[in-house]
């Protein structure tokens, strides 16, 4: 049985994830929080999982690259200091990233890809998420996960036509961007909706997770497909074969 170890695992997603490893055929080889040595658990496991914070990828993925341990990331909030020392370490080992190991919001990126590269670029592009009170960032990994699909589709990148909310006298909305709202209240585990708005109609593409079990599968499912791979950067979609 492939063992699969946790960083972050006193977490919410942590917990989630050994609750379920066994049934979806793994084992836990252990896991480390805040304060603890990763270097062990990444000797022993034969991948790992990680859904603690930035602050503590760096040295993950350093323990995962000397022991050559293949690592699935969904710890969210990455700065482009942090994709960096992902893509080095993708050099070396086996690397999933992902804003979301949600299988159905998985293909809710495909969808909007398509849609964003078969409507006109006259269609204005919207992305709204809402999560639970105790969450840090915005907007959502997942949100921005779905703006680089829409982006990429269009030919552009995200940080060239993303706008974060609106207050105030903004003016009109200018052509081409990709605006976000984040919501937060509550116990929401996790509701995204993509709109395509165009003269006279709009397209919605939505997904809302009800249960954190279902990012708990969709990380073990990545963790088993991705050990044994050979050094890369990895997708989601790329588990479901697509």
């Amino acid at each position: 049985m492939t063992a699969i170890g946790i960083y972050g695992s006193n977490g919410r997603m942590g917990r989630a994830i050994a609750t379920i490893v066994g049934d979806e055929g793994g084992r836990i080889a252990g896991g480390v929080d805040a304060g603890g040595d990763p270097v062990p658990l990444a000797q022993a496991a034969d991948v790992l999982v990680d859904f603690s914070t930035p602050a503590a990828l760096q040295p993950h993925l350093a323990a995962a690259v000397a022991a050559g341990t293949p690592i699935v990331i969904g710890t969210t909030g990455l700065s482009s200091a942090h994709h960096a020392l992902i893509d080095e370490a993708a050099q070396r080992i086996a690397v999933l990233q992902t804003g979301n190991t949600s299988l159905g919001v998985t293909l809710l990126g495909i969808l909007v890809r398509e849609a964003a590269a078969r409507l006109g670029r006259d269609w204005d592009i919207e992305i709204v998420e809402m999560h639970h009170r105790h969450k840090v960032d915005a907007p959502s990994g997942t949100a921005i996960l779905l703006g680089e699909a829409a982006a990429q589709a269009r030919g552009t990148t995200l940080s060239e036509v993303r706008v974060d909310g609106r207050a105030g006298l903004v003016g009109a909305r200018t052509e081409e961007t990709i605006g976000f709202s984040s919501l937060r209240g509550g116990s929401v585990v996790g509701d995204h909706h993509v709109i395509f708005a165009g003269e006279g109609e709009r397209i919605e593409l939505g997904h809302r997770g009800e249960d954190r079990t279902i990012f708990a599968r969709g990380a073990v499912k990545a963790a088993l497909w991705l050990a044994g791979r050979t050094p890369g950067r990895y997708q989601m979609a790329e588990v479901l074969g697509l």
